[in-house]
């Protein structure tokens, strides 16, 4: 299987990387990032191109593949505006996934967020839920989206508010409780491999209780 990874250099899409490469299902991972990968990062089966998502059409590297993880995004503080930030999280995703659509890709992966809506009042969950509609909309035989509450995990900036959560963690019902990054990940191979046609979506809760073997 091969398969196009947008967001590597990303908490969850780093942990992708990682996975995809250490399982023999998985032949080959095409990389876009706008930034190049860390030395640890690269393996044989990685193939890199650093782009500008501006300029997608500009991209040399083949998006033949049999499917597309993504796990691009940002937030509007890194952003810096609503503009920027809606062009991250829904243009280059989208536009990502209709090149690759295009080319003959299958099966499109995208992680959301827990509480997307395209109706939400609130900017954030009102754009994830504008692109998983319009990637839901795409004919990709399959399209799966995972919709994890917050993300835990090694980052290079710090987040007050994963470090409370993991102090009152167990307080919260599996709906809503944190999860590792590496956990998502493990999630979305797992759903790669299946491989089954239709549209679905993956909660949380059901991430975890993978990630404990149930």
């Amino acid at each position: 299987m091969r398969v196009l990874l947008l967001g590597a250099t990303g908490l969850v899409g780093r942990e992708c990387l990682h996975q995809v490469v250490a399982d023999p299902v998985f032949d080959r991972v095409l990389v876009l990032t706008r930034r190049s990968l860390p030395a640890e990062d690269r393996a044989a089966k990685v193939v890199e191109q650093v782009v500008d998502f501006e300029q997608l059409e500009s991209v040399t590297l083949s998006f033949r593949v049999d499917a597309v993880m993504c796990a691009l995004g940002t937030t509007i503080k890194q952003a810096g505006s609503r503009e920027r930030f809606r062009a991250v999280d829904f243009g280059y995703p989208l536009a990502a996934a209709k090149m690759a659509l295009a080319q003959g890709a299958r099966h499109y992966l995208l992680v959301s967020s827990l509480g997307a809506d395209p109706r939400a009042r609130v900017f954030y969950p009102r754009i994830k839920g504008e692109l998983e509609e319009a990637i839901a909309a795409l004919p990709f035989r399959t399209v799966s989206i995972f919709r994890p509450s917050l993300l835990l995990g090694d980052r290079q900036e710090r987040r007050i508010g994963e470090l409370l959560m993991k102090r009152v963690a167990f307080l919260f019902p599996p709906k809503w409780r944190a999860i590792q990054g590496r956990d998502v990940a493990a999630a979305m191979l797992r759903v790669a491999k299946e491989d089954l046609p239709g549209r679905r979506i993956v909660l949380s809760a059901q991430m975890l209780a993978w990630a404990k073997g149930k």
